[in-house]
């Protein structure tokens, strides 16, 4: 009921386009009309699925619907927002009220000084501008994280949509960036180096000309650590040869190549380059594993502490971080394994089976086409468990996949280590067909962990739970 009188003055607004004419005949275009003053003095967002579907706004979105209030807006005959030239219904149009949406094509950060959050009405006789109405772009958001671990002094990109002009960043613990942040003017990426004294996991939230945007709650996230190689967790390994798969902790773990991080996997160890490297055709290049072992990290119950056992699977990730390099490209893919159930043969493989839970990373494969991938410094790979090849399965079928599921099925396995496995055999990924070559370069991880990954749109107002949907106006015939 609490909607019922706006949805019918609305409604009445509509049903009045049809018998309105447009033409210069009718009292809109009187002289009294295109004479009388204009003012504008409150701005009001219309959205009829909001609990506060009439609310005043001191700022408002493309895309969203605005009422004027004031006095003399029957017979404007133009109205311009940040200079853009903005279709209304004049039948949507009262001596005290005007109905106009944002055009999803108006400049905001583009806009020419002068004019930036403005909105001028027009008519024959008087015109009026409006200058307490910020207008901003579509919500900010987050993609990813470029180095979600990143060390003191190390640059860090985040990438999303909307950020242009961020100009504060408050990072877990309440630790602000203090100088040097870098944004995109088209709203793509904001930049940073990482300060010292950040010793909490969490998100980061940025303020910028189009609002508060907040990341994942995986930056600077340590505490889920299944294997670091410099001492949390405990690598597994058996059987080990140095013709064979099998990598240890005395032959095959290598030391950081910039110098910074310590110990890291060189996921296909140096003894297997220096032997002529991966051939075409090749399974089970190298496998890297944790104990399994009943050791205090082994229990992933333990990270019900930060991610909730009930959480999505959507919203729990497996992230590492990568160094590329050199451009890698056309051969070699890597394998992730929930347990040691698995033959580490790849995509198209047993393994790839869909009741399994593995999943396959491909980073030189992007959105169909091949893209040559490194990495100028170390960066994270996301991983979210809803890629398991498992529980995409469940997510397909509608089915209930969380967090819970996957500690119980790792726990329950009957070899429950964790492992990361490089693999050069022919495969399909992304719609690319990929005929497997010799292989023969150098590619480091660290840092094995779990982490939240739910992404968050800030609403604009507390009392709303999520963003806004908007309400459309009728486009012009």
């Amino acid at each position: 009921m609490k909607y019922l009188k706006y949805t019918r003055l609305l409604c009445m607004a509509l049903l009045a386009m049809g018998f309105t004419a447009c033409n210069d005949e009718d009292a809109y275009f009187e002289e009294d009309a295109q004479n009388s003053p204009i003012v504008v003095n409150k701005v009001y967002l219309q959205d009829v699925e909001s609990s506060v579907p009439d609310r005043e706004v001191t700022f408002a979105r493309l895309g969203q619907v605005i009422r004027l209030s004031g006095s003399g807006l029957y017979g404007v005959r133009k109205v311009y927002i940040n200079g853009y030239d903005t279709y209304f219904n004049r039948a949507l149009v009262s001596d005290q009220s005007l109905l106009v949406q944002l055009n999803k094509e108006t400049p905001v950060a583009e806009a020419e000084e002068e004019v930036r959050n403005t909105i001028r009405l027009v008519k024959d006789g008087s015109e009026f501008v409006y200058k307490d109405l910020v207008v901003r772009a579509a919500s900010p958001q987050i993609s990813h994280i470029s180095n979600t671990l990143p060390l003191e002094g190390e640059k860090v990109i985040v990438y999303g949509a909307n950020l242009q002009e961020t100009l504060k960043l408050i990072l877990p613990g309440g630790v602000e960036v203090p100088a040097g942040i870098e944004s995109d003017e088209d709203g793509e990426w904001y930049s940073f180096t990482m300060p010292g004294g950040v010793s909490q996991g969490g998100s980061i939230t940025s303020e910028g000309a189009n609002g508060t945007a907040v990341t994942p709650a995986y930056f600077n996230e340590k505490s889920c650590m299944i294997l670091d190689f410099d001492g949390t967790g405990v690598q597994g390994f058996w059987s080990w040869d140095a013709g064979k798969s099998m990598c240890d902790d005395e032959h095959d773990v290598a030391d950081d190549p910039l110098g910074k991080r310590g110990k890291c996997a060189l996921l296909v160890p140096q003894r297997m380059l220096d032997a002529g490297g991966a051939v075409s055709g090749k399974p089970r290049v190298s496998e890297w594993w944790t104990a399994g072992n009943d050791e205090p990290t082994d229990d992933w119950n333990r990270m019900t502490g930060l991610i909730p056992a009930e959480t999505p699977v959507n919203e729990v990730a497996f992230q590492f971080d990568i160094y590329v390099p050199q451009p890698w490209s056309g051969t070699g893919h890597i394998q992730i394994s929930l347990m040691n159930n698995f033959n580490i043969s790849g995509i198209g493989s047993d393994d790839d089976g869909t009741n399994n839970a593995v999943a396959f990373c491909v980073p030189w494969i992007k959105e169909g086409v091949v893209v040559p991938f490194y990495t100028e410094g170390w960066q994270t790979v996301t991983i979210p468990f809803s890629q398991f090849n498992k529980y995409a399965t469940l997510l397909e079928n509608e089915e209930e996949a969380t967090f819970q599921m996957v500690i119980d099925d790792r726990n329950g396995a009957s070899y429950r280590n964790f492992g990361m496995g490089f693999v050069n055999t022919n495969f399909t990924f992304g719609g690319v067909t990929v005929e497997s070559t010799l292989f023969n370069q150098k590619i480091y991880v660290d840092n094995w962990r779990v982490v939240p990954c739910k992404k968050t749109i800030v609403s604009d107002f507390p009392d709303e739970a999520v963003s806004y949907t908007h309400l459309t106006l009728p486009t012009k015939a």
